[in-house]
């Protein structure tokens, strides 16, 4: 409940309100795009002065690996489920979007554990950065080979293979990503002084901007649940239990490696996100086979909105219970 206070969390209710409420109230997609730009440059300043301090340690090392292997885990995990149910570019195309992470969602849980008083390290930034593009490559090699097959089979339809090459370009040069890198290594570079000239900008701004990007995205939530109508339950439901199944796994391997539960709890997030804005960018053009509404319409219009209500709650006080 407690959750439901915070003035963030309240203004992406008011979000999936108004948008229900079919109001004509919306964010201009270039002041959405610079809101999302500044908290990706405000929480890369964070982790760059944090890890200024602590350094390269033993402990950043084990949760950065962890995050990788959650990255390559989690999307076979998924298409190998998903193919049950969908087409195998459909499968591919959902489970890089839930191989993926959404930084909106990791933001917000930062957020939600420095309000609640819980240490957690800055170096998870950097966690969130290494875990975005695995699932990307994953889900182009999956459709490669799909395309392989039929080719292999004479289906008239196929497609030639997406460049790997050009995929991986995009992948790692995403301007977003970049910001998020570049912004560490500034805070890397200048370490306390250069965190006592940014903090009006990166701290006393960020709750702010925070607040006003969660309306846009409520609106957007509301906007695009609708095109959940008429797909499948297993799909679904895949929505909300393959999260927490996501989850399940960095906790159990959080609990395998020692990390500490403030770290635990934001690899809980990072696995049981979906991306919204990257991944389903680079896969209308690497799979334009597969179904925008479908792995777009699920992660924004369902995952989303469970995760910052209720999952980021659960997350945290789980990981705390059984870490301590």
């Amino acid at each position: 409940m407690h959750n439901f206070l915070d003035p963030a969390i309240l203004f992406f209710v008011f979000g999936v309100f108004a948008g229900f409420a079919r109001s004509n109230l919306e964010i201009p997609q270039p002041i959405s795009r610079f809101l999302s730009l500044y908290l990706l440059m405000a929480l890369g300043l964070k982790g760059g002065f944090a890890l200024n301090q602590s350094g390269l340690t033993a402990e950043v090392a084990i949760s950065l690996g962890t995050a990788m292997l959650l990255a390559v885990v989690v999307p076979i995990i998924g298409y190998v489920l998903l193919r049950r149910v969908l087409s195998g570019f459909d499968a591919a195309a959902v489970a890089a979007t839930y191989g993926s992470v959404s930084a909106v969602t990791f933001i917000t849980a930062t957020q939600y554990l420095e309000n609640n008083g819980h240490a957690y390290g800055a170096h998870m930034a950097a966690a969130m950065a290494l875990m975005e593009s695995p699932a990307i490559i994953m889900a182009v090699l999956f459709a490669n080979m799909l395309r392989r097959e039929r080719a292999a089979a004479g289906t008239p339809e196929h497609d030639q293979p997406t460049p790997l090459r050009k995929i991986l370009h995009e992948s790692f040069t995403d301007g977003a990503q970049l910001l998020l890198l570049g912004a560490m290594l500034v805070g890397i570079i200048t370490g306390d002084a250069g965190k006592v000239m940014m903090a009006p900008f990166s701290i006393d701004l960020f709750k702010g901007m925070l607040s006003f990007f969660l309306l846009d995205m409520g609106l957007m939530a509301a906007r695009n649940i609708g095109g959940l109508r008429g797909k499948s339950p297993w799909l679904l439901a895949y929505g909300v239990a393959g999260p927490l199944t996501h989850a399940g796994l960095a906790l159990a391997l959080s609990a395998l490696f020692g990390i500490a539960a403030g770290d635990a709890a934001l690899l809980m997030v990072l696995a049981a996100s979906a991306s919204y804005i990257a991944v389903p960018a680079v896969l209308r053009f690497a799979i334009p086979e597969a179904s925008p509404s479908l792995y777009f319409g699920l992660s924004l219009g369902l995952t989303f909105p469970l995760n910052i209500l209720f999952g980021i709650p659960l997350y945290v006080a789980v990981a705390h219970a059984v870490l301590g």
